[in-house]
């Protein structure tokens, strides 16, 4: 996927291109590229620049593009419809072959037009008027770019899904909460499944915000300068499914921000993943959760290990995504407009990380969905390291005491066994006075069960089941408005190929 390293706007006359020895069928050599002449087509480099393997993946995206520009060249009479017809059906032919059957080139680009030569002859070449592989390229990566956008989307709606099924199921399932992995709090599966639901949401909020800028088409913007041919960019940008274009021919053509906002996006939803992994891992190692079979496995030696590896693997993609973070802006850092061949680098940063974090947060949905929830353990857990005890420093404070009084009483208390007779204790020698002259020895009773405990927390967004009530119900709208959105780019982004489609047919 090379974009121009010379300035080639696709606007002035080429002599014919032809082979030089025949067609595969007739034994012969494959014609050299169209774009790098003899002078430029041998030496030791030559691999070095190729980018052609790595450009299977834009494959489908070029030939998109290649028909969208031939079709507007058509309607804006700058070719001819038989010539453009030649081409879109060259195109079609190419497209069934596939990705390998594609002449040596330097990148998908030059690969493509050439056999489209091969085909049609020199009149192939006028698919390449009024537009450079800078402009080219860029349009080839948003147009796939979105489509993988859409596919990692779509995953964090099935783990919004699947973390609140978990959270409905176990509204009253009390657990043990922690602040520095140390007892803190009791609280629910449900609360803890919402936390990060939270999260995720806001990872979708993200990948959809970045969609929006990624949905836009630099086609036309040439090398960097425009064109004098008589274009409509507006009509390549609807042809392709693209909201509209981006206007500056320059920005067009070199921007690469919207690489760098997806993966940031998906760097940060990478983070949300291993925090999920990493409470899930530990949680199963202290019995609290047993993950499905099929997303664990065992020791090749200890037949009764039973491990979390699918969610290590999860954990361990966020420091591959920080690291598409990393090089990708490094490469892009302190780069002179218009276009520079360090940008062929870019663009594997946001391939490999949006197919892992993809794949993490498929993985972490089913893991989520699949996990059973020790409950007895759980309750049995909740009330560890004396986790009630905010709870009774806030029912000393909520009956006059200042909270900092209550604050010294209770930890005293939580020294000296954590039951009512500590805190009698304690109250004796902070106030010189009976606990029960402050507060009801029931209430001290009630604040010091997890499950009471619980369900005095009912602040919004707190764990207690009516509040839980409220989290659901929003994350359920949202979740619900999120699917909408990613259904409707979906079906645009159908409707748009549907339509290229029909256009291409009136010309072939």
């Amino acid at each position: 996927m090379f974009e121009e390293s010379a300035p080639d706007d696709g606007e002035s006359e080429h002599d014919p291109v032809l082979t030089d020895g025949g067609t595969d069928d007739e034994g012969g050599e494959r014609s050299d590229g169209v774009v790098r002449r003899d002078r430029f087509s041998g030496g030791p480099a030559r691999s070095f620049l190729s980018s052609l393997a790595a450009d299977e993946r834009i494959f489908q995206a070029d030939l998109a593009v290649d028909r969208a520009h031939t079709v507007m060249l058509a309607e804006q009479e700058i070719i001819d419809d038989d010539v453009a017809g030649e081409i879109l059906t060259a195109l079609d032919a190419i497209e069934v072959d596939g990705h390998d059957s594609l002449p040596d080139g330097e990148d998908v680009h030059e690969a493509i037009e050439t056999a489209v030569i091969e085909r049609v002859g020199p009149d192939g070449g006028k698919m390449h008027t009024a537009r450079s592989r800078n402009d080219e390229v860029a349009a080839c990566i948003r147009y796939r770019l979105r489509e993988d956008v859409l596919a990692a989307i779509e995953t964090t709606l099935a783990l919004r899904e699947s973390l609140v099924d978990v959270a409905d199921d176990h509204q009253e399932t009390i657990m043990p909460g922690y602040t520095h992995l140390q007892p803190a709090q009791p609280t629910t599966v449900a609360h803890w499944a919402l936390a990060y639901e939270g999260a995720v949401r806001r990872d979708t909020e993200r990948l959809l915000e970045a969609y929006a800028r990624i949905n836009e088409s630099p086609l036309g913007g040439a090398a960097f300068a425009g064109t004098t041919f008589d274009i409509d960019r507006e009509r390549t940008a609807d042809l392709l499914g693209f909201d509209g274009v981006v206007e500056n021919s320059m920005d067009a053509s070199s921007s690469r921000d919207f690489l760098l906002e997806t993966v940031q996006a998906l760097s940060t939803h990478a983070t949300t993943l291993s925090g999920l992994a990493e409470d899930v891992i530990i949680f199963a190692n202290r019995g609290f959760v047993e993950l499905s079979d099929d997303y664990s496995s065992t020791s090749s030696i200890m037949p009764q290990k039973k491990n979390p590896d699918t969610l290590e693997l999860v954990r361990a993609v966020a420091g591959d995504a920080a690291g598409g973070v990393q090089g990708l802006t490094t490469t892009l850092k302190g780069l002179p407009r218009a276009y520079n061949r360090d940008l062929q680098r870019a663009t594997t940063h946001a391939w490999e990380t949006v197919d892992a974090v993809t794949e993490a947060s498929e993985v972490a949905a089913g893991a989520a969905a699949t996990a059973d929830w020790n409950e007895e353990t759980l309750a049995a857990e909740a009330g560890e390291g004396f986790s009630t005890a905010t709870g009774v420093a806030d029912l000393l404070a909520a009956n006059g005491l200042p909270f900092r009084t209550a604050h010294e009483l209770v930890a005293i208390a939580a020294e000296n066994g954590a039951d009512y007779d500590a805190l009698e204790a304690a109250s004796q020698e902070v106030l010189d006075e009976s606990l029960e002259a402050y507060v009801d020895p029931d209430a001290v009773a009630d604040a010091l069960d997890p499950a009471e405990s619980v369900a005095s927390r009912d602040s919004q967004g707190g764990p207690a089941p009516e509040a839980v009530d409220a989290q659901l119900e929003t994350a359920r709208e949202v979740l619900a408005d999120d699917d909408d959105a990613h259904a409707e780019l979906t079906a645009a982004l159908e409707a748009a190929h549907e339509a290229l489609r029909s256009e291409v047919n009136g010309y072939v």
